[in-house]
């Protein structure tokens, strides 16, 4: 079903029924934050016992004497945590596996995805209920890839889903009738004779950077075109200039840091000869928390997972010296530009956002969702600085840092004896932000870590500071807001460069993916 249309609720219902027959022997998987979530959910709406399992649990549990997989109790895990006890939930049979967020494990047929074949050989005989609001992203092949969880056997083997579906000319009246035994889907605009939704308000604004902004970006372009370089690895090169590019949309301060991280890998290759770095692209998508699904999308594409690293050859030195300085300089001219135009845009835009919030009555807050955990430290002092003094909230993968810290420590403090806390800080300081952002502050800051299990009903103001690649994602980010319980029209503010190329040409592949779904 649609984001916030109630999968959740639907899933409590099936595991009511499965515990009513007797049948006992239940498991939910999904994503390590939102574990209590579920076993709260559970708990409040329908009086089932849960038991969150994770490493300490499952330590003490066997410390005790106790069987941690069969705890008479509706078992939650982790899909790594699923993956990691792959031998052993396979040893039992489960009446039930829920999966929530099954999109996660679309690629589970590719033998590259090893947690998505872990989960599916551990529960490849038993019953599921797989939940998503975005069963397709990029391509019809994930709904193979789902399939695929449920019996392997639905459709063949992917070669034969591609020939018959995913080709052109491909028959897809056919497939909609082979998904209708197994593929229920609800849209909001199904629901509405049973709930009023409110509306949403789109609003593109588009901003022209200065031309010391655009010498930078065409310089950076410029040094990504370059045939051979040395600063891009080679079996990620397309990949690592893709990260570039969406850095270099983001803000100096993102662009400027990456640069850097490049220049020293260089150095180091100077200094210890060091031939190649295969996992450069990984790092930083994980230290900016870039949407996981262009490393999926890119680096596990069947084309480029052979690929492999070509034989390595003598290493020119001149040729790496200049590439040393050129990114040298290259950091120094995105740090002299300061303040960019866009962080002075977000300012209109969320004055343009406050305004309609007043004539609605709508609390005076707004999310503002960002590709880069630089430019979100960058925004939040800008903001602080520019009159949000102290209302400025980061939310992100890790939390961690003073001011997170103190938000998380008062929640545990005040919520010491209400047993809410979960005895988990990452999940327990999720919460607590949350929290903060509805009470006392005006801006939650927020990676894509904030674009799934949030429930933000009181906000109605999101901005999309950077465009994701994949436009189910602007849906989850919507979704958090754009909910049931959301009592106000909800204001969307989409960011368009208009010098930047891939910008425009992004806005363009959303719109037609959309159409897609």
């Amino acid at each position: 079903d649609e984001v916030g249309l109630g999968k959740t609720i639907e899933a409590g219902i099936v595991l009511c029924q499965y515990w009513a027959e007797r049948r006992r022997r239940l498991l939910v998987i999904c994503p390590a934050s939102i574990r209590k979530q579920w076993a709260l959910e559970i708990e409040e709406k329908f009086s089932l016992p849960t038991v969150v399992l994770d490493a300490k649990a499952y330590r003490v549990a066997k410390r005790e004497g106790r069987d941690p997989i069969q705890p008479g109790a509706i078992l939650i895990l982790s899909f790594h945590f699923a993956h990691a006890l792959r031998d052993a939930l396979k040893s039992i049979q489960w009446d039930l596996v829920v999966i929530d967020e099954a999109h996660k494990l679309r690629n589970a047929y590719r033998p590259s995805n090893k947690v998505g074949q872990g989960i599916r050989w551990a529960t490849e005989d038993c019953r599921k209920l797989l939940l998503t609001a975005t069963p397709l992203q990029n391509s019809l092949l994930e709904l193979y890839g789902l399939s695929t969880l449920i019996d392997e056997r639905l459709f063949g083997d992917v070669n034969a889903f591609r020939a018959q579906y995913a080709s052109a000319g491909s028959d897809l009246g056919a497939l909609r009738a082979r998904l209708s035994s197994f593929c229920k889907r609800t849209l909001r605009n199904q629901v509405t004779e049973y709930i009023r939704y409110t509306e949403r308000r789109p609003i593109t604004r588009p901003f022209r950077p200065t031309d010391d902004e655009h010498a930078l970006y065409e310089a950076v372009s410029g040094f990504l075109q370059r045939k051979d370089s040395y600063a891009l690895p080679r079996r990620q090169r397309h990949l690592t200039a893709l990260i570039l590019r969406k850095l270099l949309a983001s803000s100096s301060p993102a662009i400027a840091a990456t640069l850097d991280i490049l220049r020293q890998r260089l150095e180091t290759l100077r200094d210890e000869r060091l031939q190649s770095d295969p996992e450069l692209a990984e790092r930083l998508v994980e230290s900016e928390e870039i949407e996981g699904d262009l490393l999926d999308e890119i680096l596990w594409d069947e084309d480029t997972a052979e690929a492999g690293d070509q034989p390595s050859e003598p290493i020119d030195r001149r040729k790496l010296g200049e590439e040393i300085e050129a990114l040298r300089n290259l950091a120094a001219e995105a740090r002299r530009i300061g303040t960019d135009t866009k962080s002075q845009t977000l300012l209109k835009a969320l004055e343009i956002g406050f305004e309609q919030m007043a004539t609605t009555g709508a609390a005076r807050k707004a999310v503002v969702f960002t590709e880069s955990r630089r430019t979100q430290e960058y925004l939040k002092g800008f903001l602080e600085s520019h009159g949000y003094a102290g209302q400025v909230v980061l939310f992100n993968g890790t939390n961690g840092g003073p001011e997170a810290t103190a938000i998380y420590e008062q929640w545990a403090l005040r919520n010491r004896d209400t047993g809410r806390a979960s005895g988990s800080r990452a999940v327990d300081v999720r919460t607590a932000l949350i929290e903060h952002f509805r009470d006392d502050a005006t801006i939650l800051l927020a990676t894509e870590a904030a674009a799934e299990g949030v429930n933000l009903q009181f906000c109605s103001l999101v901005v999309n500071y950077d465009l994701p690649w994949n436009p189910q994602r602007i849906e989850q980010r919507i979704g958090r807001c754009h909910r049931y319980g959301q009592k106000h029209d909800v204001v969307v503010i989409n960011f368009l460069n208009e010098r930047n190329d891939a910008d425009r040409r992004v806005l363009e592949l959303l719109t037609e993916k959309f159409s897609l779904f």
